[in-house]
């Protein structure tokens, strides 16, 4: 379909459903503030002021999504603990399904607490397990992706190297998504990097690349970038876009390749900001956009989110008015 306008664009996200199957994470804030030194050892004594319980990880994605004004149906592995449920309230509070969720009763609910004192972000604290699933996890977590998918206009893989994807969920789902004409968008880790074969479009960011690809790349060097691009995207028979922080965002796909430089900003915390640019970049393909839309507006998106201290998602209107401003219209 083609649209007219930015602000036809950001009303069809309105009618869109994604499925997000990844790792799934609590994140955790101790708000304090410094006043001394501990006399015990050379560290601050925070003072707490206030905590709160945020949804992280591949469910930071779900929220984006719904920011964005699509609707998502998050698929993931929770433990059958406080934090679990914990991590049900939040999803609850934020009007989100749960009938992708699986509980297990063999591994733990991610969870990171960061400690933010006086705006400085002092420590964070994981209590986690990254062994893969059981046989069973899996076989319950595809029954939910195959039941789910007839209903999704895009597919959204949050990968956090927790264990809750696999190799062989990857191809499983890979091969339901094609049977079902539906695009599938990754956001990748090391463990599986080059399992996601005949993805739609995949969105490492440049460690991601040098470590996948086992090469050392400049960011600042165009031809080095693409060339490492096109080697992804010849291994994975996909297409590749990848955050180069500073440096922008590079994009080959659909016959494409293009950079697109990053926007200055006050940067308060890069926290999210990969979940931000897959949840935008999911919703472009799925309405089928232009490639050097969909990496703009991502591009954009993913610096916005960074102005913010803690994991945010994005704001739509703001993300709406700055694309006006900046003529992405010209990229329709």
């Amino acid at each position: 379909m083609k649209y007219q306008s930015l602000e036809n664009i950001f009303e069809a996200f309105n009618g869109l459903t994604v499925l997000v199957i990844g790792d799934i994470m609590l994140d955790s804030y101790i708000w304090g503030s410094v006043d001394r030194i501990s006399p015990e050892a050379p560290v601050p004594i925070v003072r707490v002021k206030k905590r709160d319980f945020r949804l992280g990880g591949a469910a930071n994605v779900a929220l984006n999504v719904k920011a964005l004004g699509a609707k998502p149906i998050l698929c993931a592995l929770i433990g059958e603990d406080d934090a679990g449920t914990k991590l049900l309230t939040c999803m609850d509070e934020q009007g989100m399904s749960k009938e992708g969720i699986v509980i297990s009763k063999n591994r733990p609910t991610t969870i990171k607490t960061r400690l933010i004192a006086s705006h400085q972000h002092v420590v964070r604290i994981d209590e986690e397990s990254d062994m893969e699933l059981m046989k069973d996890e899996e076989t319950q977590l595809l029954k939910q992706i195959d039941e789910l998918i007839v209903s999704c206009d895009a597919i959204i893989f949050e990968d956090y190297d927790k264990g809750v994807i696999s190799s062989s969920l990857i191809e499983k789902t890979v091969a339901l998504a094609k049977k079902n004409n539906i695009p599938t968008i990754v956001d990748p880790k090391k463990r599986n990097f080059l399992s996601y074969s005949d993805v739609t479009l995949f969105k490492p960011n440049l460690k991601e690349l040098k470590e996948g690809l086992k090469l050392d790349i400049d960011a600042r060097d165009q031809e080095q970038v693409g060339k490492a691009v096109t080697l992804l995207s010849e291994k994975l028979n996909a297409g590749v876009m990848v955050t180069l922080s500073e440096h922008g965002v590079y994009i080959d796909y659909q016959s494409e390749q293009k950079r697109y430089p990053a926007h200055k900003r006050e940067i308060a915390d890069v926290s999210g900001a990969g979940d931000t640019v897959v949840s935008i970049a999911g919703l472009c393909v799925a309405l089928g956009l232009k490639p050097g839309l969909i990496a703009a507006l991502s591009n954009l998106g993913g610096g916005l989110v960074c102005e913010y201290t803690g994991v945010v998602p994005i704001n739509k209107a703001e993300l709406l008015a700055e694309s006006i401003e900046r003529e992405f219209e010209k990229l329709i």
